[in-house]
């Protein structure tokens, strides 16, 4: 991606190129294992984190050695400098040791969707190239352990000293964690036995390892919903992660000891972020949900004293629906963001305002906030300025060139937590070139260099806090036998900010029953990817060609509209 210079003669400061203040913290500090010792030497006999059931109690001290534990066993089993090592897991307190451990042994994240389809946990696992599987058995009504072994039934047959496999060529050792009830596929090796084999390896190594990272060193890969359809790999190195970690509570306005709920899974970087960050800089608790259950979160939250809820917009609505909702006592709650407003429960506090923020998986979540105000800046609507160490400017999209402030464009960004780059994509390919990231988002600055985001430019539909791309849902889509053309859309939506809508053009002589076509999708798609609602149109209400080719999304969405509106009339 190549950028066009300024207008000659044209000063900076008329220009939408907004600098921060330098990064005021460098250093070898700034690594995942370096994080953890410094939060472990400081609050070494605090809760650290609390599993659902409420059973499994960590305390700092016991994160850290569970997370050695980890390490000692990924190293003995080849793990070294770089290798890529994929989670599979649920919220769960072996999901924060293994990110922990990982980076322990020098090892990459590889952070998996839990809710990938069988489709696309292989497409993911060959993009990655890992080399070892952490992964829980069962995940919802999803045996994990058969999907592995009918993608690759060699993972079954192992032998001790690991798998070779023609179709993931790296995988050599697939670790599986069992609950109560479930019964150990062969090849696969149990999470017990695999911590065992740890046991020999000298903490002293653990420790060479660790003082060996750079901050420069890759971290963790996240895979994203991109416009092409194709889930995008996105790598972070080990600053990006330690910085965002650290900086989250005062970029939120959080202050003290916090005590954060989440159900969402840590595949998604903003959960990640932001909850083990707020959590763990603060000397707080993570108290994990592993699957969303809107009563079972609410006891959670109650007993567990919860004061930083992060919930997503349609989970605080199945939350409303709790019977007895308005009459529980949930003062408790502070630290409230705007997904939860409009709320029928007068005891949740008012009196906090998360600020607003800006950034995207690339930038490992945000690089603007509003929240200034120990700067002596006043809060204000927009998305704020940029972070320590970050640089933004509004772009003309289609050429490139830095815009006038105050002139609409395209949002492009650079600072310390921004990617290193999309797999199988040279720096070219993802960066201009004054290395900014351009982001597909729109919007603007203000003569004062305060950013006003608009929404995207591109049509990624952002759906209960996830990102579904539109191609690669229309692309499955078009691969069942009725189906002659498809435009799939975001329509707004009081709890998920948008719904997945899918409009199809039928073969002729063609039916389909929806929830049929529903049971096709969800055997191929993620659920959150599936359409809430399908719409069959004729060739000319969606304007296709003979040739299928689409019309603009736009206009789609317009008719989709008011398809709907018109079926809501009807009943």
């Amino acid at each position: 991606m190549n950028s066009m210079s300024p207008a000659a003669d044209a000063p900076e400061q008329s220009l939408s190129v907004v600098h921060a203040d330098p990064l005021d913290e460098q250093g070898p500090t700034l690594t995942i294992p370096a994080f953890l010792r410094q939060v472990v030497d400081r609050w070494s006999d605090r809760e650290a984190v609390v599993a659902d059931t409420g059973t499994l109690r960590w305390s700092y001290r016991d994160l850290w050695h569970s997370s050695l534990d980890i390490a000692a066993a990924l190293s003995a089993r080849g793990v070294g400098k770089g290798s890529r090592v994929g989670v599979l897991m649920t919220n769960s307190p072996e999901f924060i040791a293994s990110v922990f451990g990982i980076a322990m042994a020098g090892g990459v994240v590889v952070a998996f969707n839990t809710f990938a389809t069988p489709h696309e946990l292989d497409a993911l696992i060959k993009a990655a190239d890992i080399e070892i599987l952490l992964f829980e058995q069962q995940i919802a009504r999803r045996d994990f352990a058969r999907v592995l072994v009918e993608l690759e039934p060699g993972i079954g047959e192992a032998e001790p000293g690991g798998l070779v496999s023609q179709r993931f060529p790296f995988l050599r050792l697939a670790v599986v964690i069992t609950r109560e009830g479930q019964s150990l596929c062969g090849g696969l090796l149990d999470w017990s036995d695999f911590l065992r084999g740890g046991e020999q390896i000298p903490r002293a190594l653990i420790d060479a390892r660790m003082a060996s990272l750079s901050p420069a060193d890759t971290a963790i890969l996240f895979f994203s919903s991109g416009s092409t359809g194709v889930p995008k790999g996105i790598l972070h190195n080990q600053r990006a992660v330690a910085l965002q970690w650290r900086s989250w509570p005062a970029a939120m306005g959080f202050d003290g000891v916090l005590r954060v709920w989440t159900a969402n899974g840590f595949f998604w970087s903003g959960n990640f972020a932001m909850a083990i960050g707020s959590a763990l800089s603060t000397g707080g608790t993570l108290v994990l949900q592993s699957i969303f259950d809107a009563p079972k979160a609410l006891e959670l939250m109650g007993r567990e004293r919860v004061n930083t809820p992060l919930a997503m917009p349609h989970q605080w609505g199945r939350i409303a629906e709790v019977p007895g909702f308005r009459d529980m006592d949930l003062s408790h709650l502070h630290y409230l963001d705007g997904t939860f407003w409009g709320l029928d429960n007068p005891t949740l506090p008012t009196t906090f305002r998360q600020p607003q923020a800006f950034g995207c998986t690339e930038t490992l979540t945000i690089n603007t906030t509003t929240c200034f105000d120990e700067a002596g800046k006043t809060r204000r609507e927009g998305h704020g300025l940029p972070m320590q160490g970050n640089t933004l400017k509004i772009v003309d999209p289609l050429s490139g060139a830095t815009l006038p402030r105050g002139e609409r464009g395209e949002i492009a960004v650079k600072g310390p937590t921004l990617m290193m780059g999309y797999l199988g994509k040279t720096p070219d390919q993802c960066f201009d070139d004054e290395g900014f990231f351009h982001t597909g988002d729109g919007g603007f600055v203000d003569d004062s260099g305060w950013l006003f985001w608009e929404g995207r430019l591109t049509d990624i539909i952002k759906t209960g806090g996830a990102n579904v791309s539109p191609q690669e849902v229309d692309e499955v889509i078009v691969t069942h036998p009725a189906v002659k053309a498809t435009q799939t859309v975001g329509l707004p939506h009081d709890n998920l900010g948008e719904m997945v809508v899918s409009c199809l053009v039928l073969h002729e002589g063609m039916d389909i029953e929806p929830e049929a076509f529903r049971h096709f999708l969800k055997e191929r798609l993620a659920s959150y990817k599936v359409p809430r609602e399908i719409l069959v149109l004729g060739d000319e209400e969606l304007a296709l060609t003979a040739s299928g080719n689409k019309i603009k999304a736009a206009a789609v969405r317009e008719i989709a509209a008011a398809r709907l509106a018109m079926q809501t009339e009807a009943r």
